[in-house]
């Protein structure tokens, strides 16, 4: 299973060098970056991450702080957060915020290794469940999450379409199924998610994503979920040998 993160640092060296080494540790996917306080905040809100990676720089040091108090109004739990600087100047601020880790800059390798492993051994990541159940009254009927190859919603149903073929259908929304299922889901429109492990094409021109079965079914993906299409790239682009351009 993989770690998500999110940088905040205004210094692209800095940001690069650190996205650098933790390329290296290949469960650990970026999942956007902000340059302040304020874009952030709407960063790790719009993709919660489960990490944030946060350059304490002494122009704007102490609106971070203000920033992850800000975090609690909105989220359950909040992400693991390291905080980063030239100086040891916020590493109060920094314990007291709960913040997970600090590092004092320049990045070094040995101590992002040392906190990428204590994070794991910490937090470690369980495997999700492969069988997602659908409950109608007093009905309950059990997928195997590795057998569907997406979800379409129309107002509050959603229907499952697997691999065999077959749908089926659930009186909810959409949305009360994306939290629950495993990370290889991923929302491309307001009618649609889909199995990531089924995706052979991503066309950006046309704005659809074709599925590997039979039919080589093509879903539509949207403009808002523009983000989450560029992630799915970066996700499939992992595992896959690339052409020479």
């Amino acid at each position: 299973m993989e770690y998500t993160y999110t940088i905040i640092d205004s210094n692209a060296s800095s940001k690069l060098q650190l996205q650098l080494y933790l390329q290296e540790y290949g469960d650990f996917v970026c999942m956007g970056t902000g340059q302040n306080s304020q874009e952030g905040l709407n960063t790790v809100l719009k993709f919660t991450p489960d990490v944030v990676l946060i350059n304490l720089n002494d122009d704007e040091g102490m609106s971070y702080f203000h920033m992850v108090t800000e975090l609690n109004q909105y989220l359950k739990s909040l992400p693991i957060i390291i905080g980063f600087s030239t100086s040891k100047k916020y590493a109060y601020n920094a314990i007291k915020s709960g913040f997970f880790d600090y590092w004092i800059l320049p990045h070094n390798e040995f101590d992002i290794r040392k906190t990428i492993l204590r994070l794991k051994k910490k937090y470690p990541k369980q495997n999700m469940p492969s069988t997602i159940c659908l409950k109608s009254y007093n009905d309950y009927r059990y997928l195997d999450t590795n057998e569907i190859l997406y979800l379409k919603s129309d107002n509050n149903t959603t229907d499952f379409f697997m691999r065999d073929g077959s749908t089926v259908s659930a009186f909810k929304t959409l949305k009360s199924f994306e939290e629950r299922l495993p990370k290889s889901f991923i929302r491309i429109h307001q009618s649609y998610i889909l199995n990531s492990r089924y995706v052979s094409r991503i066309n950006y021109g046309k704005s659809i994503c074709t599925l590997r079965n039979e039919i080589k079914e093509e879903i539509p993906f949207s403009k808002t979920y523009k983000s989450k299409i560029d992630y799915l790239k970066q996700m499939l682009s992992k595992t896959a040998i690339q052409s020479p351009n």
